[in-house]
């Protein structure tokens, strides 16, 4: 297997493609996708202030490392989460480290955002005592708490690092659900509003979680590789798995699903976005009275 550029020994081969690369080569692929994706969907404007949710895994830290060799200034947020693990792999703490060192070693701005520490719980906590499937509680609180960070920080956009696959496994789960709000409102780019939310940017859009993870090794990033230990009941790993048995049958069918949605029929699913008042508690944007994550703060304290 010959790299397609120098016909040197391919480190990886990518189906969709019909193409295999050198580590080299593979590296500049990589980041030409995330450059397109930014320039297809006018993602980030000129003199943006960028700051990038990291997780500890490949794809946060992958495009981390993608977003500063094309030149952005970005920074960090981790979400202090107090997920443990199992056999003494404390899930977040170990995942915290992996960014801190990542940053670290490149002189890159990393803010820690501790749950326990600022709103009184754990994800673990919320999950048991609301008896809600624990990806929900997660969902939640790290969509308030990066939009509660870009705010306090003055940032234009957050930056996301949600891959190809996860993009594709949404849009799936969701029409088979006929979702048709939730399909509607599914873009690479999620504009901001005049009431406190952050524009939302997914650059990773055109690279699959095993290109990602592929970019690390090739890359020496370490990250953390262990799946979340409370990840059981999200229904986005079931459609993951029917993705990729649909993928080794006929590559490329991800990106064809994704992309033909996007830039075929996505118009015809859009729909106004709900009207948005202030939490009266936070003052964070909601549609009710008061915020879904203050909702849950008070009942985590009653």
């Amino acid at each position: 297997m010959k790299c397609r550029v120098c016909k040197g020994k391919a480190a990886i081969k990518i189906r969709r493609h019909n193409a295999a690369f050198c580590p080299e080569h593979f590296t500049e692929h990589a980041i030409r996708q995330v450059e397109k994706a930014i320039k297809d969907f006018d993602m980030i404007k000129p003199g943006d202030r960028l700051l990038l949710g990291v997780s500890g895994g490949k794809d946060s830290l992958a495009l981390w490392d993608i977003l500063t060799k094309l030149g952005y200034g970005v920074d960090g947020v981790y979400l202090e989460l107090g997920i443990g693990g199992v056999d003494d792999h404390a899930y977040s703490d170990v995942s915290r480290r992996y960014c801190e060192t990542f940053a670290s070693n490149r002189g890159l701005k990393l803010e820690i955002v501790d749950l326990s520490t600022r709103y009184g719980f754990t994800i673990p906590e919320a999950a048991t005592q609301t008896k809600r499937v624990p990806c929900s509680v997660c969902g939640l609180s790290k969509r308030y708490i990066l939009n509660q960070a870009a705010l306090d920080g003055k940032y234009d956009a957050l930056v996301m690092g949600h891959n190809l696959d996860d993009e594709a496994a949404t849009l799936m789960g969701n029409v088979l659900q006929w979702n048709t709000e939730y399909i509607g409102r599914q873009h690479p780019v999620l504009s901001a509003s005049k009431d406190g939310l952050i524009r939302k940017v997914k650059p990773l859009i055109r690279l699959a979680e095993r290109e990602t993870a592929a970019y690390c090794v090739l890359n020496g990033i370490d990250y953390e590789v262990e799946e979340c230990p409370m990840v059981e009941g999200n229904t986005g790993i079931k459609m993951k798995e029917w993705l990729n048995e649909l993928e080794d049958r006929a590559p490329g069918a991800k990106h064809r699903f994704l992309f033909g949605y996007l830039e075929r029929v996505s118009d015809r699913f859009a729909t106004e976005q709900p009207e948005l008042t202030i939490c009266q508690s936070c003052g964070q944007p909601t549609t009710g009275a008061t915020c879904a994550f203050c909702r849950l703060e008070i009942r985590m304290k009653s």
